[in-house]
């Protein structure tokens, strides 16, 4: 094993390759990343609404049946 340091340009134009690769890659998983994160926090946003939409129904129809109004 030697421990002189690489001269062969040709290793070194495969490492650059390699670096412009991964980082292509880590990119494209980042955006992936991101977009699965919020896609998951816009189901989580829709829930609450929808949740909070059919809670204000429920309370809307006991107020009015409590008051005795007819909807």
């Amino acid at each position: 094993m030697s421990l002189q340091p690489i001269t062969d340009r040709r290793h070194l134009d495969d490492l650059d390759a390699l670096r412009v690769q991964a980082r292509a890659e880590a990119e494209r998983l980042r955006r992936e990343a991101i977009d699965d994160f919020w896609r998951g926090a816009n189901h989580l946003l829709e829930d609450a609404a929808q949740a909070g939409l059919r809670s204000a129904a429920r309370l809307g129809a006991r107020l009015r049946r409590r008051a005795g109004v007819t909807a």
